[in-house]
């Protein structure tokens, strides 16, 4: 494949701003406008839909994820994503680290509590719940949503990423997946179309995220400081953090989100570490031992579970949810990927960003849900009751239900409180720069003013999907968003799968190093 990216190919194309800024305007003002029309047309919408991407989104990911593993295990796990001669940027420590920060954040805070206890109540699985077998089977669910099979999905992304970028000195941008097919044609209409879907499902899995956020803290603020949880406090959080967002993005000084990002891995490790040695940590590490086994297990069954035959909606809400939800978040967390992972090899690659960040989740949802599980079966419960009020406040009941000293709680909440508040901003600033990193033809430093636009579109449209029905409506929106981008994705795996067409089968020469990589929205360009 010969390189084409030229001068004349790095001017920021117009289109696809266009179509991204009219999508969003309409939602926007849909939103505002028809509030309960929009809930009600976004619900209707999704439910017609809902057989449809009850077996697509099943199918999709489950190729996807036996397609890059076949990447890593089969004929091209030497290709590099570079040169031949390259290694890799970074040693394996920093990347391995790295993989690790890009696996947590607010999703994970929110939901690794509530998920297993939601499905501790009954699932198709476990129909009795309330039972050992409920809670082990409630694990593997969560187990099974936060796994293999989503890190496949952001895998797949970050190769075709890296590997038209690096390889083929193309655009850093999902257009250039489509390089085999239709040549230099990527930088007309049909490039720019698949940019803005992709930029349309980034903006909208970041809406949700940064909604979940947002509700998650107003709970944290209800119970350290008894500040009444409203809308109103939602709506305030997510204004201050859309202001520090556009600050950062703008001022291109990234020391400070390169310090949040690192006080991220240690909140995260202390509040990990105090539910291990204040919870049942025997509990714990039996029940990661036991459920990584009934994982594997079961993988196939819950990888191809479409619930034809079962009446109910648990698919719709929580696999569907989920993988729509990953789908959408795969252009943001697929490029930060590829450019951590510059000169490494497919087989390492692959490898490394399935198996690390699944094991530390594992740990995660293991050590917290866990502690939230023991209780309902050894200690009395009423995490179920709390969780079903309001399931903001998974993680805030189990901290209450431990057997630990008041104002160690207190402490414990604080820190989850400032955690999912540091998560909150990093993925702001972060997804805002994404988003223009793709608009502007993959260049790593766009417009200042272009930044500080979809910093604020972003905040904007969160508050505005609140304000029209809080989660359930974040929920349907990225559904649906993703499914567009579902499409762009399988376009990326035939257009990478043809490129490898011409790549030898032969083991690349060792490398050697030839820049450092330059990280913009982490700090890691700078001393």
């Amino acid at each position: 494949m010969r390189n084409v990216i030229g001068n004349s190919h790095l001017q920021q194309p117009i289109l696809p701003s266009l179509f991204s800024i009219g999508a969003i305007g309409l939602t926007l003002a849909g939103a505002l406008i028809w509030q309960s029309e929009f809930a009600y047309a976004l619900a209707y919408v999704s439910s017609s839909v809902d057989g449809l991407l009850r077996w697509w989104y099943v199918a999709l990911v489950a190729f996807l994820t036996a397609f890059v593993l076949w990447l890593g295990l089969g004929r091209y796990k030497n290709v590099r994503l570079g040169k031949d001669y390259e290694q890799p940027e970074y040693r394996l420590f920093p990347w391995l680290a790295m993989l690790f920060a890009a696996g947590t954040g607010v999703g994970l805070l929110f939901w690794s509590i509530a998920e297993p206890i939601m499905h501790f109540q009954g699932n198709p699985f476990a129909p009795e719940g309330f039972t050992p077998s409920a809670a082990s089977t409630a694990i593997q669910l969560s187990f099974f949503h936060w796994g293999l099979n989503g890190w496949a999905i952001f895998a797949m992304v970050a190769i075709a990423f890296g590997y038209f970028s690096y390889r083929q000195d193309l655009p850093l941008a999902p257009r250039s997946a489509l390089f085999p097919f239709i040549g230099e044609k990527i930088f007309g209409f049909w490039g720019h179309l698949v940019d803005a879907l992709a930029v349309f499902a980034t903006v909208f899995g970041l809406a949700t995220t940064l909604g979940l956020g947002a509700r998650q803290t107003g709970t944290g603020l209800k119970w350290l400081f008894s500040v009444e949880a409203s809308l109103w406090v939602e709506l305030s959080v997510v204004t201050v953090v859309t202001m520090i967002a556009t600050i950062s993005v703008v001022s291109g000084v990234r020391r400070g989100v390169k310090i949040l990002s690192e006080m991220n891995l240690w909140l995260t490790l202390v509040l990990l570490a105090a539910f291990m040695v204040i919870g049942p940590f025997d509990y714990m590490a039996g029940l990661l031992v036991q459920e990584i086994g009934g994982y594997l297990d079961n993988l196939l069954v819950m990888t191809f579970y479409v619930g034809a035959n079962e009446p109910g909606n648990w698919q719709s809400t929580w696999t569907v949810f989920f993988w729509g939800w990953w789908l959408a978040w795969s252009p943001f967390v697929g490029l930060f990927i590829a450019r951590i992972s510059r000169g490494r090899t497919l087989r390492e690659f692959v490898f490394g960003v399935l198996l690390l960040p699944t094991l530390v989740t594992f740990v995660w949802i293991a050590v917290m849900g866990g502690a939230a599980l023991h209780s309902e079966l050894f200690s009395g419960g009423g995490i179920v009751d709390a969780v079903n009020k309001d399931i903001a406040y998974a993680l805030f009941a189990t901290i209450e239900h431990l057997g630990a000293p008041e104002s160690l709680k207190f402490v414990m909440g604080l820190v989850a409180t400032l955690l999912i508040g540091i998560y909150f901003i990093t993925s702001a600033d972060s997804g805002a720069l994404v988003v223009n990193i793709i608009l502007s033809g993959g260049k790593l430093e766009p417009p200042k003013a272009s930044r500080a636009g979809w910093a604020i579109a972003n905040g904007v449209l969160t508050a505005v999907l609140l304000v029209a029905g809080g989660i359930a409506v974040l929920q349907d929106a990225v559904i649906l968003a993703a499914l567009p981008f579902s499409l762009v994705i399988v376009a990326m795996t035939a257009g990478l799968l043809k490129a490898l067409h011409h790549e030898p089968l032969v083991a690349p020469r060792e490398g050697c190093k030839q820049h450092r990589a330059a990280e913009p929205w982490t700090g890691a360009d700078q001393a």
